[in-house]
């Protein structure tokens, strides 16, 4: 029988009602009435996608980490992150997918995105939890964004972009994600360009000494930075970027547990396999074998 593989969705294989194809706004409720046993299953995106939930109860993976749903929680994915839900009650909020290049014509910074902590792909920072006084805000703030989507989106398509950029705003303003400090200032870009840095280089660089030199600080420097805003070293940041990618590549059938030790750079399958279950406590293919049916 052949194996499953993790889908992939694109923002037109979500709806083709009318939206156009690089935008999706719609009420959670609604959208879930459509496309929640499809997306019940661990899937992946191809484009940014975030939810608040209003009400209901059970719980959403994000890369492999799970949170409990609660009231007025908002998270942010970026493109190629795994995700799943696991409802138990009537679920409703506000859901919206936007291409990768959405902003493309509306702003000059084409990696303008990347200053958001939600978006930087770690599912620890993803996940933010609204305070009660900037609810009715952001509550609007989807509103709008909802009004705008329902009409001629030729003429309001900046409207969204502007709609969409002030929600941002206000949630990085107004929230902290779990397991991190705040960032401000400069220690803040450091540690952003740090982390877009492992996302490029991690198959090929894996000391923090690597790193350090691209930033052009000191090895003891950058491992100082990490342990007090994350509470790791460089090296722990590192090592955790190669854990996810294993993960993520291991949710697809179609490549062998050889095939992915050697697109990680492992010089072969056994030392691939020590490291993560040196990391996990499991092998590789025992982690396979809870999110693929053989």
């Amino acid at each position: 029988m052949a194996r499953a593989t993790i889908p992939v969705y694109d923002v037109c294989t979500i709806d083709k009602n009318g939206q156009p194809l690089h935008l999706m706004v719609e009420d959670f409720a609604g959208y879930l009435d459509k496309h929640y046993q499809a997306r019940h299953h661990p899937h992946r995106h191809a484009f940014y996608h975030l939810v608040m939930f209003t009400k209901g109860s059970g719980s959403h993976t994000i890369d492999f980490v799970k949170f409990e749903v609660q009231p007025f929680q908002i998270y942010f994915m970026a493109p190629g992150q795994v995700h799943s839900w696991d409802f138990k009650s009537r679920t409703d909020g506000y859901i919206i997918h936007f291409a990768t290049d959405f902003f493309r014509s509306f702003l000059l910074n084409p990696n303008y995105l990347d200053q958001f902590s939600f978006f930087s792909g770690n599912s620890q920072q993803s996940v933010c939890q609204l305070p009660a006084y900037i609810q009715p805000e952001v509550t609007e703030l989807f509103e709008r964004l909802l009004r705008e989507a329902n009409q001629h989106p030729l003429l309001n398509m900046d409207m969204i972009c502007l709609r969409l950029l002030e929600l941002f705003i206000t949630v990085e303003r107004h929230t902290t994600r779990p397991g991190t400090a705040a960032l401000t200032g400069h220690t803040s870009m450091q540690l952003r360009n740090f982390q877009q840095l492992i996302n490029q280089y991690f198959r090929t660089k894996r000391l923090p000494k690597d790193y350090a030199a691209m930033l052009y600080i000191t090895p003891n420097h950058l491992n100082a930075l990490c342990r007090e805003l994350l509470g790791k070293t460089a090296g722990d940041v590192i090592r955790d970027r190669i854990l996810l990618e294993a993960k993520r590549l291991l949710t697809n059938a179609d490549m062998s547990i050889l095939e992915i030790a050697y697109d990680l750079n492992f010089k072969d399958n056994s030392y691939f396999t020590r490291f993560f279950r040196n990391y996990e406590g499991i092998t590789p293919e025992e982690f396979r074998k809870k999110f693929i049916t053989q």
